[in-house]
């Protein structure tokens, strides 16, 4: 079998990982060819032709034409391959990263190169700055997705099953020893601090934590949208004088850490795979925090326990300014709406709200910044208060202490070594492989009932899609 791989880069951690975990996962039942629009890293260790045209945009630079870098890709991987590929595997083709790949992708499919396009993120998922807002998306090739909630959203959407591929990641277990370092009593975020990672609910858990545990973020942001959000969540921290690390990969060893760390927590309000959910179990590690019941169902179905997990963090409505929020999150559902050309009625929005807050008390993941932050100065100033949000979420209680967390970590543990290694993932891909190059498929995603299921009020964060320079 003669598989290429398509992407825009391949710089380190993210969709490039998991690239390296396919090619890993197969090169030994076929050969590899790897095609990207920059430069590989240094003893990048497999066969790379570079086509600068299928980066990212460059500013001001001159968009070529889609058909010419389509016939250039042609012509790396006949150079390769005199007959050809079986399969490209293209990776994140729906993120307007590159404003001609679509045009590009669609000249590929002409050309009868068979296309197996797997979707890591969606625009129409809280990113309406890389949405492709006047183009239709590829039509009559194979799709692959890496959860169960996009899988359903897509066949809604008008993709048929024997073109759409659930494809879920393989995970490689943290290499550590059960030898514990430092001194500090870390409980470990391990996570790039975007903004959809929901720092400000981390923070406010290490207001929780018992016997002066730190909280320790590992990273900051790569992306110039994430960096101001950041940098006013490290300084409203160091003026209360919480208990917080940040950038801690950069005073710490990572594998300390891990070694060290009391427990992992996640606070994240979006994810699309979710390894935050697999990797601290192969550590030995307990996991605590927030669950995303639409990526976590395809952890449980495996019987994996989760359900320590919370749901939601209450908090009570009077806390924050509520007619402002509300003003606010109306007028950011519909400037949405109006970016991916969809409506929403003010019923579906007002009903939308009552629900949410049906119970006098409104979700901290559905606040953006300043509304958690006004939240977390209330905790600070008012011992009451804080012991009312204990009561509403009783989860606190134990948020670093658990009840027979050995026995959760070894169960987790086996079920993810089992369910998500190379073994079980070549299997899959290979399979999914074979599907893309013996069927042929003829369907199309509607664009307008995609960005519905994902643009929905009854979930509607600000947190994920409101201004990304607040």
């Amino acid at each position: 079998m003669k598989i290429a791989f398509l992407h825009y880069h391949l710089k380190p951690g993210g969709v490039t990982t998991v690239i390296k975990q396919q090619i890993n996962a197969v090169k030994d039942d076929g050969e590899i060819l790897v095609i990207t629009g920059e430069p590989p890293p240094d003893h990048f260790p497999f066969k790379t032709i570079l086509i600068p045209e299928i980066g990212y945009d460059q500013p001001h630079k001159k968009c070529p034409e889609p058909e010419k870098i389509a016939q250039k890709i042609i012509n790396a991987i006949s150079d390769h391959w005199k007959s050809g590929c079986d399969v490209l595997h293209v990776h994140n083709p729906l993120l307007a990263k590159n404003r001609i790949l679509l045009k590009i992708l669609s000249a590929l499919s002409e050309s009868n190169i068979r296309l197996f396009l797997q979707i890591h993120d969606f625009a129409e998922d809280g990113r309406p700055w890389v949405y492709y807002a006047n183009e239709p998306y590829p039509s009559d090739c194979h799709f692959g997705v890496i959860n169960s909630r996009d899988f359903d959203i897509l066949l809604k959407s008008g993709l048929k099953r024997p073109g759409l591929h659930l494809l879920l990641n393989m995970v490689t277990p943290f290499n550590v020893s059960a030898e514990r370092k430092l001194s500090a009593k870390i409980v470990l975020y391990p996570v790039r601090a975007i903004r959809r990672k929901n720092i400000g609910e981390a923070i406010l858990l290490s207001l929780f934590f018992r016997k002066n545990e730190v909280l320790a973020i590992t990273l900051p942001p790569n992306s110039p949208e994430d960096w101001k959000p950041y940098n006013s969540w490290k300084q409203f921290a160091a003026e209360k004088k919480l208990n917080v690390i940040f950038e801690a990969s950069g005073t710490y060893n990572f594998t300390d850490l891990v070694k060290s760390a009391k427990r992992m927590i996640t606070t994240s309000i979006s994810e699309g795979f979710g390894f935050s959910y697999l990797e601290p179990w192969t550590a030995g590690q307990m996991l605590t925090g927030r669950s995303l019941s639409e990526i976590c169902m395809d952890f449980t179905k495996k019987g994996m326990f989760l359900d320590h997990l919370y749901k939601k963090f209450s908090i009570p409505i009077e806390t924050i300014e509520i007619d402002f929020f509300y003003e606010k999150w109306k007028s950011c559902i519909l400037d949405n709406a109006a970016k991916f050309k969809i409506s929403i009625s003010d019923s579906a929005i007002a009903q939308a709200y009552e629900n949410l807050t049906s119970s006098q008390c409104i979700d901290f993941a559905i606040l953006d910044e300043s509304f958690q932050k006004q939240v977390i100065e209330k905790i600070l100033s008012d011992k009451n208060f804080k012991s009312r949000v204990m009561d509403l979420n009783p989860f606190l209680s134990d948020i670093t202490h658990m009840q027979d967390q050995d026995v959760k970590i070894r169960h987790n543990r086996l079920i993810v070594e089992t369910e998500f290694n190379q073994s079980g993932y070549r299997n899959r891909l290979l399979d999914t492989y074979q599907k893309v190059i013996h069927n042929i498929v003829s369907h199309k995603i509607d664009k307008q009932i995609l960005a519905k299921e994902f643009l929905n009020p009854e979930n509607f964060s600000l947190l994920k899609w409101g201004d990304h320079h607040v």
